[in-house]
C-alpha cells in the first residue's frame, strides 16, 4: 500500500501547475474551438443543462418533454437514463437531429455499483483496502459503461462526523487521510488510465464543499466552520480525488461561510480553478442553484444563474435556471459571453476525452452490456468485497466461528430481505438478485430453522413486531444450538434525505433480542446498516456482534464466509460509534480542552451521566486470531527537514487462524502554534500472518508527514520540538514513542 499522509497541505494552498484532466490532442482542442465558432447562443447554454430521463426518481421533481429539449439542442446532458438501448436511443437524437449533432452525456448515481452491487462506500472503507475498493468501483465501471453511460456521480468524499446524517453511508467515514486514499482509489476504478477507453467512465467528486458538517445531521442544513477546519478536514479528500484526475465536481447543497456552495466564487473559483489549477467542469447538484432564493442570496433564479455561473458552476443539474434565464442575462450584458463560452468549452472536453465526437455510440452496445453486467465474475468479486467489509465487534469466548453441523436458528426482521441486503443508492441494482442471509446461510447449516418476519415491522412509529412472530422466534431458539439474529436499518432508512434523530434499534427489535437473549443459547447478531448505530444495549445481549452494513448483491453468501472461518474478518471501523447519542458527534481525532477529562474533578469536561469515550473507537475490528504487538521503534529520535525517520513494530499471529492485520499508525504534536488533535492518522499498513507468523511493519516518516496550516491558516509549518508516533490495532490500543523535531531555518 502506497504512503497516505502526505503533501496534501502544500497542495492546498500554493497553486499547481494546471491540472490536465483531460489530455487532449491539439487536433481535438482545435475541433472544440471551432465548434464553439458555429454555436449560437442558445446552443451554447444547451450544452450547460442536464436535465433528468422519466426512468428513474433521485430528486424531488422531474423535468418533462427531456426528448423535445435533446432535439432542439437545449439539453447537454441526461442523467436517470440508461441501459444500451434506451440511451442509443436518445443519443441518436442529439446526434442525427440536431443541427450540429454534438454528442449527449449520460450520467447516473452508480454508487456501490450499477448491477452488481457492492457493499455500500462506508462499508467498502472498512476493508481499510484500497485495491479492492479501485476494483470495485472498476467493475462498476465496466457495466455502467456497457449500459450507455458515460458519467458517475461518485464518489462522494465529504468526511463525515455526525452519525444522524443518513448519507454518511455514501462516504468514507471520518478521517481525512483515509477519505482521500478512498477518493483517490474509486476515481482510479472510475476513470482507469485513459478515458478513451470505452469500459471508463467520469467519475465526479462530491459534493464540494463540507457537505459532511451539516448541523445536527440534518440534511440539506447549513454549514458553519472556519476557513482552518475547511482547509485542514474538508477539502483534502476533494484535492486527492481531482490529483487522481476526477473529470468532473458536484456543488453540495449547504452553504460556506454564508455564501451556498453553488453561488460560491471562493470554493469554485478561488480554490478549485485558483489554487488547484482544476481545468474539468463544475455540476451543480439536483436544483441547488435554484434553492439559493431559499438561501436568501438571491431574491429569484435569474439571479441565482448570474451568481452560479459567475462563481464557477458550468453545468446546472435539473433547475433549468440556464435554460430558463442564461439567454438574457447574455444579451442584456449582465453575464459575459466568454463565461458561458469557457463553460460550454469544458464540457466539449469533457466529452471529447471519452471519444463521443469520434463514435457518440460506443457506450451503447447491447452485446457488452449482455457479457458485463452482472457477470459470474462480478458476483465473485462482490463476494470477496463483502466479506472484507463486515467488522466483528464482539466475540465472547470464540464463538465465533461456527462448524456447519451447529443446529442454528435464524430469526429477525431482515433475515429473509433480499431488497435490504443492497442498500441505499443501488443503481439498477435488483433486490431480487441479491443473496438473502437466509439463502446464504442455508447453504452452509443444513439443519437451520428459519422463523418467516413477514410481520416484523421496523418503521418504528407503532407497536409493530407481530407477538407471535416473536414467540415463535423464541420458541425456535430454545431447540437451537445457536441463534444468528438479523437486526438493523432498512435500506431507506439511510442516504439521501434519511437523517434520524434516534441511533437505537427502531422497531421492537431490542425488545426481540432481550427475550432470545434469556433463552440462555448463545446469540449471534447481525447488525444491518448504513450509519453507526447506538448499539450498547445489544453488544450486551450478543455473544458475538457482526456488522455487516448493507453488503450488497451477495450479502448472504458473504455472511455465511464470514460465520464459518471461510472468511476471517479483517475489517475496521471508519467512523466511531457513540455509547449514546448525546455523545455526538464524536470522532477520534477531536481536539483537547483546556480541563481535560478528570474522574476526580467535577469542573472537567465530562458527562454527568455516561463516559466520554465511544463504544467502538475509529479502527477498531476483531478477528478470529489473536494479534499481539510489540513495542514500537524509531530508527533515530531526533530528525529535521531533510531527514526520515522509519517508524516500526512487530506483531505475532498467536491464534490457530490465518488473519490479515491493519497496522494503524498516528502522531500527534502536543506543543504547536494552533491547538492540533489528540491524535490524527498517518498512514497503515495491511498484512497476512499465518498461525505463528511474526511480521515487522514499518513507514517512513518525514517533516512534511506532520505539518499544519500556520497562524495564517494557509502556510505548512511545523516548529521543533516533541511528536509523538503511535502503532497499534485500533485509535483507542495503541503504543507510543517520542522523537524530536529541530527546524534547521526559520
Amino acid at each position: 500500500m502506497i504512503k497516505y499522509a502526505l503533501l496534501f497541505l502544500f497542495a492546498l494552498t500554493f497553486c499547481s501547475l494546471q491540472a490536465q484532466v483531460f489530455k487532449l490532442t491539439p487536433k481535438q482542442e482545435a475541433d472544440i474551438n471551432a465548434l464553439i465558432e458555429k454555436m449560437t447562443l442558445d446552443e451554447k447554454i444547451g450544452q450547460l443543462n442536464l436535465f433528468t430521463s422519466d426512468w428513474d426518481v433521485t430528486g424531488p421533481t422531474l423535468r418533462a418533454g427531456y426528448r423535445d429539449d435533446v432535439k432542439a439542442g437545449k439539453v447537454g446532458a441526461i442523467f436517470n437514463a440508461h441501459t444500451a438501448k434506451y440511451n442509443r436511443d436518445l443519443q441518436r437524437v442529439a446526434v442525427e437531429e440536431t443541427r450540429l449533432g454534438i454528442p449527449l452525456l449520460f450520467g447516473y448515481d452508480v454508487i456501490h455499483g450499477y448491477r452488481t452491487i457492492f457493499p455500500i462506500p462506508l462499508a467498502e472503507a472498512s476493508s481499510w483496502d484500497t485495491v479492492m475498493v479501485q476494483e470495485a468501483a472498476r467493475i462498476a465501471a465496466r457495466e455502467s459503461s456497457a449500459a450507455g453511460l458515460h458519467w458517475t456521480f461518485a464518489p462522494m468524499v465529504d468526511v463525515a462526523r455526525d452519525p444522524r446524517w443518513g448519507r454518511v453511508m455514501e462516504g468514507s467515514g471520518e478521517d481525512v487521510n483515509l477519505g482521500s486514499a478512498m477518493a483517490r482509489a474509486r476515481v482510479r476504478g472510475f476513470q482507469g488510465t485513459d478515458l478513451a477507453d470505452e469500459a471508463t467512465i467520469l467519475a465526479c467528486a462530491k459534493h464540494f464543499a463540507a457537505y459532511g458538517a451539516a448541523k445536527a445531521g440534518r440534511d440539506y442544513h447549513t454549514v458553519d466552520i472556519s476557513d482552518r477546519v475547511l482547509r485542514e478536514t474538508y477539502l483534502p479528500p476533494f484535492k486527492a480525488a481531482m490529483d487522481a484526475g476526477a473529470g468532473t465536481f458536484m456543488t453540495s447543497f449547504n452553504e460556506v461561510d454564508g455564501m451556498p456552495a453553488s453561488g460560491s466564487r471562493y470554493l469554485l473559483t478561488d480554490i478549485l480553478r485558483k489554487e488547484w489549477g482544476y481545468d474539468g467542469f463544475v455540476v451543480t447538484d439536483y436544483t441547488s442553484i435554484n434553492e439559493m432564493v431559499k438561501h436568501g442570496v438571491v431574491a429569484n433564479e435569474r439571479q441565482a444563474a448570474k451568481l452560479s455561473i459567475e462563481a464557477g458552476v458550468d453545468m446546472d443539474m435539473q433547475g433549468a435556471t440556464f435554460y430558463d434565464h442564461m439567454s438574457a442575462l447574455v444579451t442584456t450584458g449582465k453575464v459575459e459571453l466568454k463565461v458561458v463560452d469557457q463553460a460550454v468549452k469544458r464540457i466539449l472536453r469533457a466529452k471529447a476525452a471519452l471519444g463521443l465526437f469520434e463514435d457518440p455510440y460506443r457506450y451503447s452496445d447491447e452485446k457488452r452490456q449482455k457479457r458485463y453486467v452482472l457477470a459470474p465474475e462480478h458476483r465473485t468479486a462482490a463476494r470477496e468485497a463483502a466479506g472484507k467489509s463486515m467488522v466483528l465487534l464482539r466475540n465472547d469466548k470464540n464463538i465465533l466461528p461456527l462448524t456447519t453441523d451447529k443446529k442454528v436458528a435464524l430469526v429477525g426482521p431482515l433475515a429473509e430481505s433480499q431488497y435490504d441486503m443492497i442498500g441505499a443508492w443501488h443503481a439498477d441494482g435488483q433486490g431480487k438478485e441479491a443473496i438473502s442471509p437466509l439463502t446464504g446461510l442455508k447453504t452452509v447449516f443444513p439443519s437451520l430453522q428459519h422463523v418467516s418476519a413477514a410481520d416484523f415491522k421496523l418503521d418504528g412509529t407503532a407497536k409493530y413486531l407481530d407477538n407471535a412472530r416473536i414467540d415463535a422466534a423464541v420458541d425456535a431458539a430454545k431447540l437451537a444450538d445457536v441463534i444468528i439474529a438479523c437486526v438493523g436499518e432498512k435500506a431507506d432508512m439511510s442516504g439521501e434525505a434519511a437523517s434520524r434523530t434516534m441511533l437505537e434499534l427502531p422497531g421492537r427489535q431490542l425488545e426481540l433480542l432481550r427475550k432470545l437473549k434469556a433463552t440462555g443459547k448463545p446469540l449471534i447478531v447481525i447488525v444491518f446498516t448504513g450509519r453507526p448505530l447506538v448499539l450498547g444495549e445489544v453488544a450486551g445481549l450478543s455473544d458475538a456482534m457482526l456488522l455487516a452494513w448493507w453488503p450488497g448483491t451477495e450479502a448472504g453468501n458473504a455472511i455465511a464466509d464470514v460465520l464459518t472461518g471461510e472468511v476471517n474478518p479483517s475489517a475496521r471501523l471508519p467512523m466511531t460509534f457513540p455509547r449514546s447519542l448525546g455523545q455526538v458527534p464524536i470522532h477520534y481525532d477531536m481536539k483537547n480542552t483546556g480541563r481535560p477529562m478528570d474522574a476526580d474533578n467535577k469542573y472537567s469536561s465530562k458527562y454527568l451521566d455516561g463516559k466520554n469515550t465511544p463504544l467502538y473507537a475509529f479502527g477498531y475490528g476483531l478477528g478470529y486470531s489473536k494479534i499481539t504487538y510489540a513495542s514500537p521503534k524509531v530508527s533515530k529520535t531526533t530528525f529535521s527537514e531533510n531527514e526520515n525517520i522509519t517508524f516500526s513494530i512487530s506483531l505475532q499471529n498467536n491464534g490457530d487462524y490465518k488473519q490479515r492485520e491493519t497496522v494503524q499508525f498516528y502522531y500527534r504534536d502536543p506543543i504547536a502554534l494552533r491547538t492540533r488533535p489528540v491524535l490524527q492518522l498517518l498512514t497503515w499498513r495491511q498484512v497476512d500472518l499465518a498461525p505463528g507468523q511474526v511480521a515487522s511493519v514499518s513507514i517512513t516518516v518525514k517533516a512534511d508527514d506532520l505539518t499544519y496550516l500556520g497562524p495564517d491558516g494557509k502556510t505548512p509549518t511545523l516548529e521543533s520540538g516533541r511528536i509523538e508516533l503511535f502503532a497499534g490495532p485500533a485509535s483507542d490500543k495503541l503504543q507510543k514513542v517520542e522523537v524530536n523535531f529541530n527546524k534547521t531555518s526559520n
